[in-house]
Order: structure tokens, then C-alpha cells, then sequence
């Protein structure tokens, strides 16, 4: 299964990024081949639509899982579109640990999709 994770930097060590769409890059991981990539985020510094963008990302990635501390409307019809289930990742916790508490069955379902901050840097 391939679990993908906005991150902070072009690191497996790197936290992760409070925005899902403007996260610098997304880290990929395969449990079946225990192989992780890092794939920067081009749509980050885009003036518009970077959720949407960044989803597309993750689509191409061939992940089946998003790990994210939250996620815009927009970008989360774009992922489900894809069949991608997304689960709320842990604020106090680095990216793969947050996929270690995934596979341990720790995180829950994202329920709650924001509208989107359209044309903010904050999305």
C-alpha cells in the first residue's frame, strides 16, 4: 500500500506540514516494497487552485492513503474522486511516525474538510 504524507522538507526525518495544498513536498511511502520517495509539491507557490494541484500529486502517486492534518474541500473531491482514504495525521508526532501509528490502526478517518482558503497561502 502507498501512504502519502505532506512534509516540511525533502527529508524522511521532516514533520509534518500544517497545509496539505502549500506543503513543499509529499512523502510517499510503500509498505510493500518498504520504500519511500519524496516528491516535490510544484503547485506550493501557485496564485490559485494548489489543493487541487497538490491532490492531483498524490493521485499520480498511485497512493491509496492520505495522512494530513487537514485538507480543503476542493482537493478532498479530487482525492476521494481517486479512491484515496484520507486520515487525520498526529500534530505531536514526524511523518513516518505518523505512518507507523497508521499501520498500528491509531489515526482516524479526516472528517472534517474546510471549504478551502482559496488564494491564501494558507491552504
Amino acid at each position: 500500500m502507498k501512504i502519502a504524507i505532506p512534509v516540511n522538507s525533502n527529508t524522511t526525518a521532516s514533520e509534518v506540514a500544517t497545509s496539505f495544498g502549500r506543503a513543499p513536498f509529499y512523502l510517499i511511502h510503500d509498505d510493500s516494497l518498504d520504500s519511500t520517495q519524496l516528491r516535490e509539491n510544484i503547485a506550493a507557490h501557485s496564485a490559485g487552485g494548489a489543493g487541487v494541484l497538490a491532490a492531483q500529486i498524490v493521485v499520480d502517486s498511485g497512493a491509496e492513503v492520505l495522512l494530513t492534518p487537514r485538507c480543503g474541500q476542493n482537493a478532498a473531491d479530487v482525492l476521494k474522486a481517486a479512491g484515496i482514504k484520507l486520515y487525520k495525521s498526529l500534530d505531536n508526532l514526524s511523518a513516518m511516525d505518523n505512518i507507523k501509528a497508521f499501520e498500528e490502526g491509531r489515526l482516524t478517518q479526516l472528517s472534517e474538510i474546510h471549504k478551502g482558503l482559496h488564494g491564501q497561502a494558507g491552504e
